[in-house]
Order: C-alpha cells, then structure tokens, then sequence
C-alpha cells in the first residue's frame, strides 16, 4: 500500500511520542514492503527527503514565527500536500491542530485517526482552547473513516461519548538489555542514588506535586527532572525550586542511551502523567527497569496493575520517597515481562500494518 503518517513534527524523532512511534512504524512498514512518507516539519534539522527507505515530505511550518496557531499551518500545508499524491492510506496521529482541515483530506484515500488522549481534559489549556479541543475531537470522530485508541480508557470514552467502533493498539517499548553504569557517571550519579522524572513539563503531569514531595522529604539525593524547560511552566517550577540544590533540570535529552540507563539506574522513576492513554514514557520506564511511582488514575493503573507504588499528593510522594528499588523487585520484572507479552514494537507494529490492511479491503 502507499501509506501516509500526518500529524508529528517528523522523523527521526527529536520531539515526543508521536514521533517515535512513527519513526518505528514507518520503519518496520517500509520493511513490509509498503511505500511510506512520514510529513515533516520544515523546521526538523533532518532535512534529507529519505530515511532508512521513508520518503520524507518536508511542509512549511510558522510555529517558529506564530506560536501554537503556527501547527494549525503546518496540519493544513499537510493535508493539502497530501490531496496530490494519491495514498491508499493515511494515519493521522492524533487531531489537536488538524481535524479543522478534516473536510480537506482526499476522498480517495482510506483516514484512520489515533485519537490520542483526552486532549480537552489538559489543564494547561484555558477554558476556550479547551472547549475547542472538545469540538476539534468531535470533528476527527466526523472526518474520519476508521479509529485507533491507544488505551482501553480512550476506547471506552469514544464507544460511550460517540457510539464509535475503535480499535484497541498500545503504544510500544522495547526491553533494555545492556546497561552501562558509566553513562551515568558522566552526569554525576551512582546506581540506586537517585530518583527522576521524564516528561513535558506541563501541569497536568503532575511534576508540581512530586518536587513539592520531594522537598517535604528533606531527600538529600539528586532528582533529575528531563524535559523540555524554556516554557513560562518550565520557567516557574526552576524559579520555584531554585533554592533546593538537588533538584536539576536537564532539559530535554533525546539520546535513548542515556534515557534508558538513567531509568534502569534510578531508585525511583516518577511518573506523573494524569491525562492520556497508554503514555509512552510510562512503557519505556517499564522497559528500562525502572522502579515506577505513578500517579493514580484510570490509564496509569490499566497499564501498571498492583506493580507499581502510586500517588497522589505531595505528602504520598514524600513518604515514597523511603521506597527503595531494591525492596520492589518483583514490580520491576512484572512490568518488563508485561512489555514483553503486551507492548513490543514488533507486535504493536504488526497490529497497525494488519488493521491498515483490513481497513483498506473494506472500501
């Protein structure tokens, strides 16, 4: 099939979860021998028009010059760009910036939409953003003519807000297998001497509530907050936290490498997302052999079951902060094995080329 992934800033991945996810199933379809384009951002610094056998289609994109509104450009430039070149399929992913195009996508070509998480539920957003996000999700469910939710959560919400049939695909992980205590030398660490954090620095990530737990524990062992930092957010919680030296923030670091062993050294790897279905940075803390202290909700305790310890308040954080990796062992190997049965790229890809299939044969 000829085969077209929407709605990520591009390929390799030097952004989120989207990214990454295109990157191996762009990947693994061109392996399959389907021809694949992944849309770019002209802003990615890859700026080739092949990657590892994917074509590249590099669109312009404002968000340089005009902020969020910027992406609502680039879906556009997407979306028109595509109408031209005849797919068989094309796999949005996710709907924040593009479902107001929806009407634009060609009608020749079979649209399978990942909903993403509840993007309207995201408290970063104010009250009229979120209320466009509600309607922005009403029209993916409108524009679209088949449906991927990423978690049983997700899928459930969709069959109950919108009687819409979805099928049910988890991001992936793959297992780490080979770590190397000298990467975390290179940041100062030793292994077990230290608790962490990775994610977008944004409200609903609860990153607040565990520092604030953090520092009512009196720990005096370096935590490492990962992610991107030069937000008005970021700004605030590096001021706030400013007088409390153990605390650092790394920015982003999009090394997998170093990402995956500075989780399997970790005593403790905090996972703090509250909105969202199966959250890539939750499975690959799984995969990395992290000791993970998840927020509690619905989609974090789908995913983690009793293997895990949660929270959610800083004053729960603050007693966890006495949990040691090596007292919770077996939550460790549960999950590892869990990632195995469940959520390996290979079987999570494999799933993807199978439902684009079905999805094409029934036209």
């Amino acid at each position: 099939m000829r085969i077209a992934i929407l709605g990520t800033r591009g390929i390799p991945n030097n952004h989120g979860g989207f990214e990454q996810f295109a990157e191996y199933l762009s990947q693994y379809l061109y392996e399959k021998g389907h021809e694949v384009y992944v849309y770019n951002s002209q802003l990615h610094p890859y700026q080739e028009t092949i990657w590892k056998g994917v074509n590249i289609v590099h669109c312009k994109d404002l968000e340089d010059k005009l902020g969020t509104f910027g992406q609502f450009i680039y879906d556009f430039n997407c979306i028109r760009d595509s109408r031209k070149r005849k797919f068989d399929i094309i796999l949005q992913l996710g709907y924040t910036s593009s479902s107001v195009w929806g009407w634009y996508l060609p009608n020749s070509s079979v649209i399978v939409t990942n909903m993403d998480g509840l993007e309207w539920k995201r408290t970063k957003y104010r009250k009229g953003v979120r209320r466009f996000l509600k309607y922005a999700e009403k029209l993916a469910v409108k524009t679209s003519d088949y449906f991927v939710s990423d978690s049983i959560g997700i899928q459930k919400y969709l069959s109950e807000k919108y009687n819409l049939e979805s099928v049910y695909i988890p991001y992936g992980a793959n297992v780490f297998e080979s770590p190397i205590p000298e990467v975390i030398k290179k940041y100062g660490l030793t292994n077990n001497g230290y608790n962490m954090l990775i994610a977008r620095l944004e409200p609903e990530n609860n990153i607040e509530t565990v520092l604030d737990g953090h520092v009512l524990s009196e720990s005096k062992i370096p935590f490492l907050v990962i992610g991107k930092h030069e937000t008005k957010y970021g700004e605030y919680l590096k001021k706030k936290y400013s007088n409390n030296k153990c605390i650092r923030f790394l920015g982003g670091i999009y090394n997998n490498n170093h990402l995956n062993n500075l989780r399997f050294f970790s005593n403790l790897y905090f996972h703090g997302h509250s909105v969202g279905g199966t959250n890539p940075s939750l499975l690959e803390a799984m995969a990395s052999g992290a000791l993970i202290a998840a927020h509690n909700n619905v989609f974090n305790r789908s995913i983690l079951g009793q293997d895990a310890v949660y929270f959610k308040s800083s004053e729960d954080v603050s007693k966890i902060m006495n949990v040691q990796k090596s007292e919770c062992l077996s939550y460790v190997r549960n999950n590892t094995d869990k990632v195995v049965q469940f959520y390996s790229w290979s079987k999570i890809n494999q799933a993807y080329e199978e439902y684009l299939v079905k999805c094409f044969a029934k036209q």
